[in-house]
Formats: structure tokens, sequence, C-alpha cells
């Protein structure tokens, strides 16, 4: 979740703001419906409606909703925008839309639920011969020379002032991925177009390709570089590939386990996925490095963010189909406190019933309404 400084950084990220005014403009008449998709301050809200439009249903499940709504207030807008908090997907609306505009992903497109949610209100809440903002995204690959990225990964596990070895440290940092920047100079071959989202036709959350290069010139490849290329209406977007203006996304650094010198003509073979499990994306790089079509591997890698995930046998154990869990104290109170969420009881009288049920854990009533407030925000329906 975005805390009001990031917020602060995507409403002044000129590169990115910039490029989706223009595309709301070019976009948006007097008579259309708008709805914007992890509204989060309001500021696409808000150019929707200085563009003139009928309505704006600003959409979010954060608290950051708030600004919005007295953002709208302050510049006149109040009545034309229906704030919303919730997931997209849960939403219902009394009208379809025009424009449908979203600025879910990270520093990656694949990126949580972004694809789901657009996916959701592409079918279920816009109308026919709608526009979506963006439209397509393209997503490029390249092997770097990156060892400033690569060191901010595997230094502290391989240079300890007290002489001792943290090679399991290492080798789950070399298993995750990171934001970065580099420049064009340090690409050691071309770029590789990986995949391609087209939002007015994508189905899937989920993407696996191959991409096959020649080296173009000697040098230490570290790992592999991504970046997009957004369309977010015709003839209007941006990239964060290198060399161009830096934006607040950033580009994403899939570092190998071990540095390997290239010399121009070797080849590399990268099978790149992205799967969506759960909540979250597991990504897998699979790298072999030859010197020649027919000879054995200089390297070969076998990569993914599942390795790098800290879970010990213990936790590992207690996610396993055949594993008898049992509540501990605090299911016991999160449960207590779930059951008297009927519709009736008020926070304060779960509280009061709460302190006295688990006296040990709680002081006083206003810790227990704190801790019964924090599940009534996450789970009240309304």
């Amino acid at each position: 979740m975005y805390d009001i400084l990031a917020y602060g950084k995507l409403i002044t990220d000129e590169i990115r703001t910039g490029s989706y005014a223009k595309a709301l403009q070019a976009v948006l008449g007097r008579d259309s419906v708008v709805i914007d998709i992890g509204a989060g301050a309001g500021i696409l809200s808000l150019l929707a409606c200085q563009y003139g439009v009928r309505r704006v249903y600003a959409i979010e499940t954060g608290d950051a909703i708030g600004v919005a709504k007295e953002a709208a207030v302050a510049n006149g807008f109040g009545d034309r925008i229906v704030f919303i908090q919730s997931d997209s997907t849960q939403a219902t609306l009394p009208e379809k839309a025009h424009v449908i505009v979203s600025d879910l992903h990270g520093i990656l497109p694949f990126f949580r639920a972004h694809l789901p949610s657009i996916i959701d209100a592409r079918e279920r809440l816009l109308a026919p011969g709608g526009i979506l903002i963006p439209q397509r995204e393209s997503l490029w690959a390249a092997i770097v020379e990156a060892p400033q990225l690569y060191n901010q990964l595997v230094t502290p596990w391989e240079h300890s002032k007290y002489g001792l070895n943290f090679d399991a440290g290492r080798k789950l940092a070399t298993n995750t991925w990171i934001k970065g920047r580099v420049q064009p100079e340090q690409l050691l071959t071309e770029p590789r177009r990986w995949c391609v989202i087209d939002y007015r036709t994508v189905n899937s959350p989920a993407v696996s390709a191959t991409l096959n290069w020649k080296v173009l010139h000697a040098g230490t490849a570290h790992g592999i570089i991504v970046w997009f290329d957004t369309e977010l209406a015709r003839g209007i977007g941006f990239s964060n590939a290198p060399g161009t203006p830096e934006t607040i996304f950033g580009s994403a650094f899939f570092p190998w386990s071990a540095p390997v010198q290239l010399n121009a003509g070797h080849t590399v073979c990268v099978t790149l996925r992205a799967d969506l499990i759960g909540s979250d994306y597991v990504w897998g790089w699979n790298t072999v490095v030859r010197q020649s079509d027919s000879q054995k591997p200089k390297a070969e890698f076998r990569q993914s963010t599942l390795f790098g995930a800290l879970l010990s046998a213990r936790s590992l154990r207690k996610r396993a189909n055949t594993y008898v869990p049992a509540l501990n104290e605090d299911g016991q109170i999160d449960s207590f406190i779930l059951s008297m969420m009927d519709g009736k009881a008020s926070l304060g009288y779960i509280a009061q019933c709460l302190s006295g049920r688990f006296p040990s854990r709680f002081r006083s009533e206003r810790e227990a309404l704190a801790r019964v407030g924090n599940l009534s925000k996450k789970y009240d329906l309304r």
C-alpha cells in the first residue's frame, strides 16, 4: 500500500502523469462516464472532471480515498465523482463506463491483482465500444552488465568482517529481483520483446516465453534487465527503457546466480515466466549460456523467487496439505472477535467482551478496541 509520499511522487512524475493527462484529453467527451481503478489520491479522477466528463467512479481500496474526496470538493468536482472504497472486482455500479483508466502496476505490469482486476472491469464495467487506458504494454529484456545492482544483493552476504560464511543468504538474495536503472551502454545484447499485454483482449494473468540473444560485445554479465513501453491511447504513451528519462517505475533487474564473463558471439537463452499464485507473482528465470550453439553450456542457472522466499522447514510443514492446524491464542482472539461481528454488536461492546475473555492480553478496553477495529476495517461488508 502506498503512503502519502509515494502518492505525491506519482502525481509529480510528469512523464507518467502528463502522459495519462494527454490520453484522457484525447478520448474523453462531455457525456463520458469514467471509472478510475486504483484512484489513490485522485489525480486521474480530478483530471477527467477537469476535461468535462459527466461522471467519474473513483474506486480505491486504501484510505488515500479520503484525500481524493477532499481534493474533489476543493476543486469543485464533488458532485461529479462517486467514491467507492472497495476492490474493483467487488464493486457494482449503476451504469457502465465509456472509459476505464488505471495505473495499478508496479515496476512491471505483472503485479499482484493488476491483470485480474482489469480483465474483470473490462468484462463487467466497460460499455460496448468503450476504451481502456492503458491499451497495451510491451515488455522488453536484455542481458546487462550491472555490478552496482548485483552488489546491492550479494555484498552483504559475501564480505562479512566477522569472517562468517553466509552462502545461505547469498543464494536467497540471487533468487530475488529488485528495482534498478541502467544505461544503454551496459546492455551486452540487443533488447528482445518478451511479451505484449493487450488489455482489450488479455485473459490470463500469467506469461512465459523464451528469449535468445547473441552477445554483441565482451563484458561481465550480471543478469537480465526488464522494462516496459506503455501505449495509453493511440500515439500517446511512455517508456522506462534504458536511456529514456527516468520515471517513478524504474526497471526490473533479475540477477544471475553468479556473474558470467561473456564474449561477442556467445549465445544466451533465458526462459522468463511470471505466475500469479494467490495474491502475488512467482517469477522464474532459467538461463543457459553457450560459447557456440553446439558446445555444452558455459553457465546454466535455474532461478525463481520461490527459491528466494524466507521459508523455514517449520513454515513449509505448516503449509502441507496433510498438516492439521490448531489455533494459537492470537487465532482464538480473532475468531472470538469475528464471531461477534453479527451486524448487531457495536465495536465498543465487542471490545468490552474481548478484554473480559482475554484479560492477560488486553490491559484496557482501549487496547481491545484497537484489535477489534483492525478486523472491522478488514472484514466489514459496508
